[in-house]
């Protein structure tokens, strides 16, 4: 059985980004997958210093609860990420989150994420698709670097008020059939 790591990175639990993962999920849920949710609004994540103590005793200097949250990522075959458009990047709790990817980035670690499958969600209030240009880039750049695939993605405009993705079928059908795609 496939296993899929769902990560909000919205601090709205319910939320257009919620939503939006949650449909990805149910598409994957229909394939066969199990589904890990992680709600980056319930953990203490600090940002990553580069100090590289990962790489060298294989545990983060921090602390937080991504030394909780890192077996999880290994145990996932793909991952959906998702976090709403803030001042035209992810939110900072996505941000930290794969910042802290660094991690995967030492030669030892590297086979953990190599490989995996990954898919975003991106909700964001304004009407213009170009607005989400720069988390798109975020993503891909970040993900090829990692050597995972980026099977595809989901970008909502103009659903800025709480539930209002539930409005938008089109999209919601479109996350349900990337969730297929996903495993």
């Amino acid at each position: 059985m496939k296993m899929v790591l769902a990560v909000v990175g919205s601090p709205r639990r319910n939320g257009n980004t919620h939503m939006l993962v949650s449909r990805i999920a149910e598409g994957a849920k229909s394939e066969g997958a199990a589904v890990d949710e992680l709600f980056l609004g319930d953990y203490r994540i600090g940002e990553c210093d580069g100090c590289h103590n990962c790489w060298k005793v294989g545990r983060c200097s921090k602390g937080d609860d991504m030394g909780d949250i890192y077996p999880r990522i290994v145990a996932s075959d793909a991952i959906i990420f998702g976090t709403p458009v803030y001042w035209y990047g992810p939110t900072g709790l996505m941000k930290m989150f794969v910042d802290r990817f660094v991690y995967f980035n030492c030669p030892a670690n590297r086979k953990k994420i190599r490989n995996k499958k990954a898919v975003i969600a991106v909700p964001f209030e304004e009407t213009d698709p170009a607005t989400a240009r720069l988390v798109e880039e975020f993503f891909r750049r970040s993900l090829s670097y990692l050597e995972m695939e980026l099977v595809g993605g989901i970008i909502a405009p103009g659903v800025g008020q709480k539930g209002q993705i539930l409005e938008r079928t089109e999209c919601l059908d479109r996350a349900y059939a990337l969730g297929k795609q996903l495993v």
